[in-house]
C-alpha cells in the first residue's frame, strides 16, 4: 500500500552468501566493527554542500536538533549514467536507511516527495517518476505514476510479450551537463506562455500539466492549443520576455535555473507537442492493455515506435548511437523500441514477443555490440529481459 512503509526483511545473511558477505567483510575491514544492516547513503557534516542540504531536509521534516551518525558503505549493480535511475536510486536508498537508523517511519508516497525534492540540491531540475516507482513499485504489475497528488494504478502487461532492455555504452550524467536542465526550463517556460495566452495566472504555473488541469481539457485539445499558440521557431530569452512582459534579468532570476541562464534559444513549441503527445500515449498504453486486443502487442509497440521518434524529433533527447540500437532492435524482431530514461545516451527498452527473445537476444548482441566494437560491455548489464519487480525494501540481520 502507498500509505505503508516499506517493509522490512528479516534475513540470515548465510541466504545471500557472496554478495552480504563481502559487503560485511569488507565494512568489518574499513571500519572495525560489524554492521547490523548493509544499504548505501552519504553523510556530510558542511551544511553548505548538497549532502548537509540532505540532512537539514531530513531535520526539518521531523523536527529533529541532532542526527544520528552511521557509518556506511555504497554497493550497487545499476549501471550508472545508463538511464536506469542509478541515481535515484542511490537517493532513495539514502532516504530509506537515514529513517531506519533514525527509528523513523514514512510512507512510500512521503519518502518518495522526499527523495525527489532532495535531489534539485544538486541541481537537477528532475522530477519524481523515478522515485516513485523505487518506492511503489510492485512485482508482476507495472504501474501507471501520476501526480497532485501522487499516486499509483496496476497495470497489466501482456502475457506473450517480454521487455528486453538494451544499453547503448554511451553514458550521460544529467548533474554534469546542462541538457536536461535546459528541457525542463523550456518546458517550464511552454507552459507559462501557454498559461499567459489563456489569461491564466501565468506566474505561478511550472508544468505543461498545470495548464491543462486549470483549463480542464484533453490531451488532445493541449495539442491544438499549442499548435494555435506557440511558434516553430525557436524563442530567444528577449522574445520569451516580450510575450510575458517581464525583464531578462527577471527571466533569469525568477524563473531560469543558473545553467540554464546563458541559453540562447529556446524550442516551446516542440518541447510541449511532445510532453501531451507523449502522455497521451501513456494513456492509450494503459487503454491497450485494459483491453487486452488479439493485436495488443503490436498496438504497444507501435506506440513504442511514435514515443522515440517524438523523443529524437521533437524533444531531442535522443543520439545517433540510440537511433542505431533502435533500428537494429526493431529490424530483428522488436514489436517497438525506444530510448529510456533521460536519454542522449543510456538505454533502449523493446516490446518482444516471447518465442522470438532467445533469437532477438542473440542477433542484437551481434549487430550491436560484436560489429560496433562494443563486445567488451558487461552483457548481462547490458542486454537482457526484464520483467516487473517489487520496489525498495529494507534487510535487517537476523
Amino acid at each position: 500500500m502507498a500509505t505503508e512503509g516499506p517493509p522490512v526483511h528479516q534475513v540470515q545473511v548465510a541466504e545471500h552468501p557472496r554478495r552480504a558477505h563481502r559487503l560485511l567483510w569488507i565494512f568489518c575491514s574499513s571500519d572495525g566493527c560489524r554492521t547490523r544492516y548493509v544499504n548505501s547513503c552519504g553523510t556530510c557534516e558542511n551544511t553548505h554542500s548538497p549532502a548537509g542540504q540532505y540532512q537539514s531536509l531530513v531535520s526539518e521534516h521531523f523536527g529533529l536538533s541532532n542526527l544520528i551518525g552511521m557509518n556506511c558503505l555504497v554497493d550497487g549493480n545499476i549501471p550508472p549514467s545508463s538511464g536506469l535511475s542509478s541515481s535515484s536510486a542511490l537517493v532513495c536508498c539514502a532516504g530509506l536507511v537515514t529513517l531506519t537508523v533514525l527509528g523513523m517511519n514514512l510512507s512510500k508516497v512521503e519518502l518518495a516527495e522526499i527523495c525527489a525534492k532532495s535531489e534539485r540540491y544538486i541541481g537537477t531540475e528532475g522530477g519524481g517518476m523515478d522515485q516513485s516507482i523505487s518506492f511503489l513499485a510492485e512485482e508482476g504489475t507495472a504501474k501507471l505514476i501520476e501526480f497532485s497528488p501522487l499516486r499509483a494504478t496496476d497495470v497489466k502487461l501482456p502475457s506473450g510479450a517480454v521487455f528486453v532492455i538494451a544499453n547503448s555504452c554511451v553514458e550521460m550524467n544529467k548533474a554534469a551537463t546542462s541538457h536536461f536542465n535546459i528541457r525542463v526550463m523550456e518546458c517550464r517556460l511552454a507552459a507559462k506562455l501557454l498559461a499567459k495566452h489563456r489569461s491564466l495566472q501565468w506566474d505561478k504555473v511550472l508544468r505543461l500539466e498545470e495548464v491543462q488541469a486549470k483549463l480542464g481539457v484533453s490531451l488532445e485539445e493541449m495539442l491544438l492549443i499549442t499548435e494555435d499558440t506557440l511558434h516553430p521557431e525557436p524563442y530567444s530569452p528577449e522574445e520569451v520576455c516580450q510575450c510575458l512582459g517581464i525583464s531578462l534579468q527577471e527571466l533569469k532570476t525568477q524563473i531560469l535555473s543558473p545553467n540554464t541562464q546563458d541559453v540562447l534559444t529556446f524550442k516551446l513549441y516542440q518541447r510541449a507537442k511532445h510532453v501531451y503527445s507523449e502522455a497521451a500515449r501513456v494513456l492509450q498504453f494503459k487503454k491497450i492493455c485494459e483491453e487486452a486486443p488479439d493485436d495488443m502487442v503490436q498496438l504497444l509497440g507501435e506506440l513504442m515506435n511514435q514515443s522515440h521518434v517524438s523523443c529524437r524529433d521533437m524533444y531531442e533527447c535522443s543520439c545517433p548511437e540510440l537511433d542505431q540500437l533502435v533500428d537494429i532492435c526493431r529490424k530483428f524482431g522488436a514489436q517497438g523500441s525506444r530510448l529510456t530514461g533521460a536519454g542522449w545516451g543510456g538505454c533502449t527498452v523493446s516490446i518482444v514477443l516471447a518465442d522470438k527473445l532467445p533469437s532477438f537476444l542473440a542477433n542484437v548482441h551481434e549487430a550491436y555490440y560484436q560489429k560496433s566494437g562494443r563486445s567488451l560491455a558487461p552483457e548481462k548489464q547490458s542486454l537482457f529481459a526484464t520483467k516487473p519487480g517489487g520496489g525498495a525494501l529494507v534487510f535487517l540481520e537476523a
